[in-house]
């Protein structure tokens, strides 16, 4: 009896992709799942509100109305046309002379964004440095 001792050829290692693709596929799940798509949508804001202490009565203030549609009213007195030069004279007018005087803007949370700025350049060459904000409360019980 004759035994055949051959030397085996040693078999190549063989990588097996299976595992390697199964993780792979469970990572890319969880990174599709736990992945947030923002969209970015319109802003919706409704401005004023604050909830602060109720300023004190200031005997050197200046009220500025500003309204919806960009009317002006300066010490509840309207002003004639819209314009920042107008609005300058009638502040000057207003503070007569005086430069300690505290404007406040009292403008409607629908107001244009330029009608408000427009109140802060006309007190800027008036030469009124002190500018403040009328708001109400998120209650909206009474102005402030």
């Amino acid at each position: 009896m004759a035994m055949n001792f051959r030397k085996r050829r040693p078999e190549e290692p063989e990588i097996n992709l299976i595992p390697f693709i199964d993780v792979l596929l469970v990572v890319l799940i969880f990174l599709m799942l736990s992945t947030t798509y923002s969209k970015f949508t319109e802003l919706q804001i409704t401005l004023p509100v604050a909830n602060a202490d109720k300023a004190r009565d200031r005997p050197h203030e200046i009220i500025v109305a500003v309204a919806a549609d960009g009317r002006y009213a300066v010490n509840r007195k309207p002003v004639e046309g819209r314009s920042v030069e107008l609005l300058t004279a009638e502040l000057a007018a207003a503070a007569a002379g005086s430069t300690e005087m505290i404007v406040i803007v009292s403008a409607d949370a629908t107001a244009a964004h330029q009608s408000v700025i427009n109140v802060m350049d006309a007190a800027r060459r008036a030469g009124l440095a002190r500018l403040t904000f009328a708001t109400q409360t998120s209650a909206g019980s009474e102005p402030r």
